[in-house]
């Protein structure tokens, strides 16, 4: 896992997904937000998941390492979604 620092005893969990958001004023949103949201919440403590978009586009970047977390079921999505740590 990524160290992530704690500096007033919290862990950070962390869910990247990568796609077109929409606008709406000064916000997003989108299927891509809620899918990003549903993969953070799928993080352990200190712990840095990804989806297979994120893993593909990152693809021959010698500094990072995934491990396969399975495949899924992230809520109000259709069909499961593979998910990988960040190590």
């Amino acid at each position: 896992m990524f160290p992530v620092p704690s500096r007033a005893g919290l862990q950070s969990r962390v869910g990247i997904h990568a796609g077109e958001v929409q606008l709406r004023g000064g916000d997003v949103s989108g299927i891509v937000v809620n899918i990003a949201a549903r993969v953070c919440a799928l993080a352990g403590p200190a712990e840095v998941l990804v989806t297979r978009t994120v893993k593909d586009l990152l693809a021959g970047s010698t500094n990072l390492r995934f491990t396969d977390r399975g495949a899924h079921e992230l809520k109000g999505i259709a069909d499961p979604w593979q998910l990988y740590s960040v190590d």
